[in-house]
Parts: structure tokens; C-alpha cells; sequence
């Protein structure tokens, strides 16, 4: 699989994008995206497993049934959230306004709907409905294209966020690209975000490509968190409309591998990009837990300390206080023996066998300017059983607070 690309969405074969402002933003940026396929795709998505969910949810995950999709239509600002029949109807109506305005026999059905932003308000229909017919008339392909798309689904992001891949299958160069959403309201649940993802690869059947993404997420958005704050409007869509022109994936082992670790490497730089751009913000840093007996109790541990907030502030002033990483791996609910339990904060062991270790120069030295670093590593073996995972957090800073004090005033 190559590196990285520069570009996205419209770089796999058959897609284009453009944005539009509607107004919805007191900032006068764009506020609406809009993502279309020449054909129809197959399609799948996942989303957020908070009880309260919002319209464009509803209606995506009722239009996903019919198993294709032709359109992604997003707006941000508001998250037509917790505003009962209206905003049904609201967001089913962004879906005829978007298969009328592309007019080559899209349906309302083949359009997936989503929206990000402040919760229980209306959607200013009188605004947004306008701008789908603006976006529809610049459909573009390219970097332009796609950097708009990226910018106009932003809330209180600061940076636009995007990958893409290329992977060999069959002899033809498949393309998997996409771009998310997300900044604060990030906690794992099926989904962490709004994310969008284009692919030419041609799969035989709709279930293999679900597949592929349930087994995405869980390896990437779902082991990502900055606040633990599961939002209302989480949602991850794909759409491959089969233009590279290989021969179907279907059940062959090697090419539905070659597609999902292409997938995967996607949504795990596109998670990397949203935690590194979480709310307030200055660091990353990694949980690498080993020695688990299960899946389930790695990321048990991995979760409890990426979320502590005594971890996060310690992570924000450099503080190497391991008795917080200890604390949350014994939280977690994970099968735990202290006796056997060892923490590393970089390369420097702080913890081992149940017992602090007596530290002096140079791992002193060595321990602080891990904790000073952008990006800070804090491994955890449990010495029970073979399972392993890693988890990314952020930093809780003072910014966060001003920036979600003030988010709606």
C-alpha cells in the first residue's frame, strides 16, 4: 500500500465534492458539503450508539437498507438533534433536494444525510435547501474540491482532516480516500465523529463491505477519545462505486485483506488527525496495553486511562505521575494482577512486578523530556495472556474549558 496522498475524496475514480455557504455559521464560513458519485455505490455505515440520536441518523441509517447510495449531503452549525418530527422531515428533505439537484436518476433514497453542530435547534431550511442547488452546481474533482468539502463540515475544529490511500488488488490500482469531522464530544461507541469515505474498489456483495468498515472503526475511531463524550450525530459512511475496474472482491481472502488494511490505515490517520486536533488540545499521547487475556479487557485499560482525566492534565504539565496510570488500569475493570502489572512512560520503566522502580540520572532526564514531547507513549503490560492494543487520547487543557464554556454564546 503507498503513503499517504495529498488529496482526497474525489481522488478515487468517478467522484466529485464541493461546498456551499448557507449561512448557518455567525462566522460566515461554508457550511455545507456535498459529495456525489457518477454511478451508484455500494454503501455501509456505522454510527453512534447514543440513545439520542440525531434525524440525519435516523433517515441515513433507514436509506442504507437499500444497500447503495449515490450522494453524501452534511451540513454544519447545527445538528438537527432533539427536534422530533421537524427535523425527520428536515433531513429527508435535504435528501430530495440533493437527488433533484444532481437530476441524472438519483433518488432521495440514495442520498445519506448528516448534520454537525449545536443541538435542539431547527435547521434554517430556507437557507440550506438553496445552497444543496449551489454546492450540486460546482461538483468539482480535486484537491479544491476536495479541500472544500473538508473545511465546510468543520465545527470547532481548527484544521480540516483527510487521507487517502492506494492498494494493487487484482493488477488495478484501488483508491480509498476520506475526510472527518470531529473535535470535542469524542468518545468511542461504534463511531467517534462524522467521517467520509470514498472508494472505486467493486465489492460483490454490500455485507463484505460492511464488514470491512465495522472492522475499521474498531481498530481506529473506536479507540480514540478527548472527552468521553459520546456525540448524538457519530456517523462513518463509505461508498465504493466499483470504477477501478478489478474484478469483483468477494470472499477471496487476499483481496478483501488488501482492501480492509487499506481502509483501516485510512481511518486510522484520519483518527490520529482528530485527536491531534482535539478541543484545547497541545498533545497526544499513546496507550500501548500488551499482556491482556481478551480483546475486551485491552481495551478496557487502554479506554480507562486514555479518558482519565488525572492522566490527561498530568499528560498537559509534563508531569510524569505513573499513580495515575496505575489508578486507571485498576478501574478499568480488566482482569488485573498488580503483583504482575508494568509501566513505561517513552522507554523509561516507572513501574514494575507491583513496585515503583528508584529512578535516577539519566532516566530522570530521560523520563522528563519524554512527558515534555507533542506526542507522549505510555505502555502498559499486564503479563496475563497474549492480546494487545494501542488507544490514542489527548491532553485536558485550560483551552478546553473556555472553548466549551463558551460554545454556544
Amino acid at each position: 500500500m503507498s503513503g499517504f496522498l495529498a488529496s482526497s475524496l474525489t481522488r478515487p475514480k468517478g467522484f466529485t465534492a464541493a461546498s456551499a455557504t448557507c449561512g448557518i455559521k455567525p462566522s460566515g464560513k461554508p457550511d455545507l458539503a456535498l459529495i456525489v458519485a457518477d454511478r451508484p455505490c455500494a454503501a455501509a455505515g456505522v454510527f453512534t450508539r447514543n440513545k439520542v440520536k440525531g434525524a440525519p441518523v435516523i433517515v441515513a441509517r433507514r436509506h442504507l437498507r437499500g444497500r447503495t447510495a449515490r450522494a453524501i449531503v452534511c451540513n454544519s452549525g447545527i445538528s438537527n438533534v432533539a427536534t422530533g418530527k421537524r427535523g425527520l422531515d428536515d433531513a429527508a428533505a435535504m435528501c430530495r433536494a440533493t437527488a433533484d439537484a444532481i437530476n441524472d436518476g438519483c433518488t432521495p433514497r440514495q442520498v445519506l444525510p448528516c448534520s454537525t453542530g449545536i443541538i435542539g435547534r431547527p435547521l434554517p431550511m430556507d437557507k440550506i435547501l438553496p445552497g444543496i442547488a449551489a454546492a450540486a452546481g460546482s461538483l468539482r474533482r480535486g484537491p479544491k474540491a476536495d479541500t472544500a468539502a473538508a473545511e465546510a463540515i468543520l465545527t470547532t475544529d481548527l484544521v480540516p482532516k483527510s487521507a487517502a490511500a492506494t492498494v494493487n488488488i487484482g493488477g488495478t490500482k484501488v483508491t480509498v480516500a476520506g475526510v472527518c469531522k470531529g473535535s470535542g464530544m469524542i468518545a468511542p461507541n461504534l463511531a467517534t465523529m462524522l467521517a467520509f469515505i470514498t472508494t472505486d474498489a467493486d465489492f460483490a456483495e454490500v455485507k463484505l463491505l460492511k464488514q470491512s468498515l465495522r472492522s475499521a472503526t474498531a481498530e481506529t475511531f473506536n479507540r480514540v477519545t478527548v472527552d468521553t463524550d459520546t456525540s448524538t450525530s457519530d456517523a462513518v459512511l463509505v461508498l465504493a462505486n466499483g470504477s477501478a475496474g478489478h474484478r469483483p472482491i468477494a470472499t477471496a481472502r487476499k483481496n478483501l485483506d488488501l482492501f480492509r488494511g487499506a481502509l483501516t490505515e485510512v481511518c486510522r490517520e484520519l483518527s490520529y488527525q482528530l485527536v491531534k486536533d482535539g478541543e484545547g488540545a497541545t498533545k497526544v499521547f499513546r496507550v500501548a496495553v500488551s499482556g491482556a487475556k481478551s480483546v475486551r479487557d485491552a481495551d478496557r485499560v487502554g479506554r480507562a486511562v486514555a479518558e482519565s482525566p488525572l492522566v490527561k492534565t498530568a499528560v498537559h504539565g509534563a508531569d510524569p505521575n505513573w499513580g495515575r496510570i496505575v489508578m486507571a488500569v485498576g478501574k478499568s475493570g480488566a482482569a488485573i494482577y498488580p503483583e504482575r502489572l508494568a509501566v513505561s512512560i517513552g522507554q523509561t520503566r516507572v513501574f514494575n512486578n507491583g513496585q515503583p522502580l528508584a529512578l535516577r540520572d539519566p532516566a530522570l532526564q530521560r523520563l522528563a523530556q519524554a512527558m515534555s514531547q507533542p506526542e507522549v507513549t505510555i505502555t502498559i503490560d499486564l503479563n496475563l495472556g497474549p492480546t494487545s492494543c494501542e488507544w490514542l487520547g489527548c491532553d485536558l487543557s485550560r483551552e478546553y474549558i473556555h472553548i466549551n464554556a463558551d460554545y454556544t454564546t
